[in-house]
């Protein structure tokens, strides 16, 4: 990608957001921290729709990928693919049961950008990578390993990306446990990540009753909450954000959250 298309970049309001249908067969996800629940297929589905029409009234265009019912975790779209200005990077999710979802998402992704991919002998889940700037945490995880975090930096240290590894427990990825929510703040859950892990940064507290309540999606100034967390969401109100809350509750018992559902990218001149 030229230096034109990067400097045409900046400018562009335009923000993707590429999604995916719920499986029919979400009830057969893939858990590692929560105890299975019968979900319900219709209320999933609804909840979805609702997620992709509040993206949609916050100025994103909805680039819609076809629905993967034999790929029971193919909604949460974030692990698949991580999208920078100049390039997409196809991840390796660390459930083998996901792989199959890349391919439809990597053509997807090929109308907007070039594509790399990850060294196939690691692993590397979207939902492990945290990003402020040019600066990308990764969470090394039960889905990802140190070697997909050195991967990535491989990708994405020529175009001036900083990527540096940092150890997940407790929870399933580095974004269950904090997400940027604007160009220069996090909101994190002490017990899980400690603020020290993101020097330079400014680190919000959620709420310690709502441990689950960092996963937020940042777009367009505005802040997408699940509304399972109401006093994170005051907090958050109370800083100054304007948050905007979701029900999600019936997604997460496939153990997904509000950023696995979308990949946020900017459009460039040379997609349109």
């Amino acid at each position: 990608m030229s230096q034109s298309d990067r400097d045409q970049e900046s400018t562009k309001p335009d923000l993707m957001a590429l999604v995916r249908p719920v499986s029919n067969t979400i009830d057969q996800c893939q858990l590692t921290h929560l105890h299975r629940e019968k979900i319900d297929l219709t209320r999933a589905i609804k909840q979805h729709t609702d997620y992709v029409e509040v993206l949609r009234a916050c100025g994103c265009h909805i680039v819609q990928v076809p629905p993967e019912h034999g790929c029971p975790d193919a909604v949460f779209v974030e692990d698949t693919a991580i999208v920078v200005n100049e390039i997409a990077v196809m991840t390796r999710p660390g459930a083998p049961s996901r792989r199959n979802e890349a391919a439809s998402i990597r053509n997807s992704l090929s109308v907007y950008r070039d594509i790399r991919s990850i060294n196939e002998t690691t692993t590397l889940d979207g939902g492990d990578v945290v990003r402020l700037g040019n600066r990308f945490w990764v969470g090394i995880s039960t889905r990802t390993s140190l070697g997909g975090a050195e991967s990535l930096a491989v990708c994405l240290s020529p175009y001036g990306y900083h990527v540096e590894p940092v150890q997940v427990h407790d929870c399933l990825h580095l974004k269950s446990a904090c997400c940027a929510i604007d160009q220069e703040t996090l909101l994190h859950n002490p017990a899980w990540i400690k603020a020290s892990h993101f020097p330079d940064t400014r680190c919000i507290e959620v709420d310690p009753a709502e441990p689950m309540a960092a996963n937020v999606v940042a777009v367009n100034g505005r802040l997408l909450a699940a509304a399972a967390y109401p006093r994170t969401a005051d907090l958050l109100d109370a800083a100054g954000y304007q948050v905007e809350l979701i029900e999600a509750d019936e997604l997460a018992k496939a153990e997904g959250a509000l950023t696995c559902c979308s990949i946020l990218f900017r459009s460039l001149a040379s997609a349109l």
